[in-house]
């Protein structure tokens, strides 16, 4: 067997574990932090604030989904007034991402205290919504210096909440197993991290299903984002699907459209997940999280399918099989529709 790949470790630096959140004086101590900005959304407000209070540092609770840019500028003016030198980001998917979008802007180290299996805290991507559309960029800047990972802050999750943050974090793994800049491994990692989520969602394993995040987070930090992610970010910045939940609902119907063309990647994730072929299982375990399952339950009009395959087509990430606008608006009816896939 021939192997030619090219790999680079992330720099981040990884604290896990039960009540390793106390330890974040000590980090921030550590990267010469002395005024970081605690940055949450709304529903982790009060968790923030405490966390600010002991420290003596300002807090921010204006974090919102899918970090929209007129959100960034209030806060970087927030940020400036404080005369902050860093960010302390507390949450899901919404806080972590206006922490990378400040430290992109005043390039300051990042501390990501997860609160949901999003897994974005392990990557140097932000993705952005202006004016009705969501783009991504890639920079150095971006990437969070350290990560405290603590089952205890995971444990409140509603089991709906759970489900879908799950599920995001799946599908990260997913597309690693077949991006176009994969290695072997990041593939041990994606298939060790659905493989740990898929057994802990369902038995509320909080230390095991946030240790799958992290891998998940981490293949997603390594590799090239395919067309899951992309029909994704079309739905949610441009049509406002919340985010995870949209992930949850296109996940087997993107991994069943490239199933023919990425055999190998369908094996392992067949095999982490224990079932019988790739798409149905992420739809059965979907299922089975009693998380949603079409597009209908979340809102989208059918009128939308049209523009989503547009944008899909027209601005397309690297993916094994070609994008073809009949079958992507295919997809999007299946996933409308709630059907399980077959492969």
């Amino acid at each position: 067997m021939q192997l030619a790949f090219t790999f680079r470790a992330l720099l981040t630096r990884v604290v896990f574990g039960a009540g390793k959140r106390e330890s974040v004086k000590a980090e921030a101590d550590m990267l010469g932090l002395k005024r970081p900005l605690v940055i949450t959304g709304r529903q982790q407000s009060d968790l923030g604030k405490a966390l600010a209070a002991r420290h003596a540092w300002p807090h921010w609770d204006g974090a919102k989904m899918h970090t929209p840019v007129e959100a960034t500028e209030a806060a970087l003016v927030f940020y400036l007034a404080e005369k902050c030198d860093g960010v302390v980001a507390l949450g899901g998917g919404s806080s972590i991402g206006l922490g990378k979008a400040l430290a992109l802007r005043t390039d300051c180290n990042q501390i990501c205290i997860p609160t949901t299996f999003a897994g974005s805290e392990m990557t140097n991507i932000l993705g952005e919504t202006s004016g009705g559309a969501k783009t991504t960029k890639r920079d150095a800047k971006i990437q969070p210096e350290t990560v405290i990972y603590d089952p205890e802050l995971v444990a409140s999750l509603p089991p709906a909440l759970a489900a879908t943050s799950g599920m995001n974090a799946i599908a990260h793994a997913v597309e690693g197993l077949y991006a176009v800049d994969g290695n072997p491994i990041v593939s041990l990692m994606a298939e060790e991290g659905i493989a740990a989520l898929a057994a802990a969602l369902p038995a509320r394993d909080n230390a095991r299903a946030l240790y799958g995040a992290w891998l998940c987070g981490t293949v997603l930090g390594s590799v090239s984002m395919s067309l899951h992610h992309k029909l994704c970010h079309v739905l949610g910045g441009t049509f406002n699907l919340p985010h995870a939940e949209t992930h949850t609902v296109v996940l087997p119907h993107a991994t069943a459209y490239n199933a023919s063309a990425a055999p190998e990647a369908m094996a392992r994730i067949a095999r982490a997940l224990v079932a019988k072929s790739a798409a149905s299982g992420l739809f059965d375990l979907a299922q089975k999280l009693g998380a949603p399952t079409s597009l209908r339950q979340l809102g989208l009009e059918e009128s939308a399918f049209d523009k989503a395959a547009d944008m899909a087509v027209a601005a397309p990430y690297p993916n094994p099989r070609p994008l073809e606008r009949a079958a992507l608006r295919q997809l999007l009816q299946n996933a409308y529709d709630g059907r399980r896939p077959v492969e």
